[in-house]
């Protein structure tokens, strides 16, 4: 925390907003998301900054990843699955038995958005199988969680 600390009084000092008589400067701010799903997503904003104070205080809770005198970018690692998972996504096996989510129900056509683990289909029930091949929707992080722990315990063990 002590070098998060450093890094923001020499950022205050080295940007040309440091200084209450400097005129306000636009940046770009970039806001980075990353779910518990791997996926990211960002958001840029242009702000009109009087004082590196000001942002620090707007986006305390949120990580430093670069500055320079015309872009700041800050990523948050949010507890949640993705926006795309929760509209699309669900879980399914691929053709080598790979535990997968899919962008959409899975089939040849559907896109990987995630891959898990294999899993030894052989000791799956029959309606396990089925389920996997039709596609088991993720519609919350518990959902996600609870899948995962599920067939965790049909893992192939290398």
């Amino acid at each position: 925390m002590r070098i998060l600390s450093l890094i923001l009084w020499i950022a205050a000092i080295v940007l040309p907003v440091h200084s209450a008589s400097a005129a306000p400067v636009k940046m770009t701010i970039v806001l980075e998301r990353q779910y518990l799903d791997g996926e990211m997503s960002e958001e840029k904003v242009t702000e009109t900054v009087d004082s590196m104070t000001e942002i620090w205080k707007k986006y305390r809770g949120w990580q430093l990843v670069t500055l320079d005198d015309q872009t700041i970018v800050f990523r948050k690692t949010i507890n949640d699955i993705s926006p795309l998972l929760k509209t699309n996504g669900y879980f399914g096996i691929t053709d080598d038995g790979t535990l997968s989510i899919f962008n959409g129900k899975p089939g040849r056509s559907s896109e990987i958005i995630q891959s898990f683990f294999q899993i030894d289909v052989q000791k799956l029930e029959s309606r396990q199988q089925e389920k996997l091949k039709k596609g088991i929707r993720v519609l919350s992080k518990e959902r996600y969680e609870q899948v995962i722990e599920m067939y965790r315990h049909f893992a192939v063990v290398q």
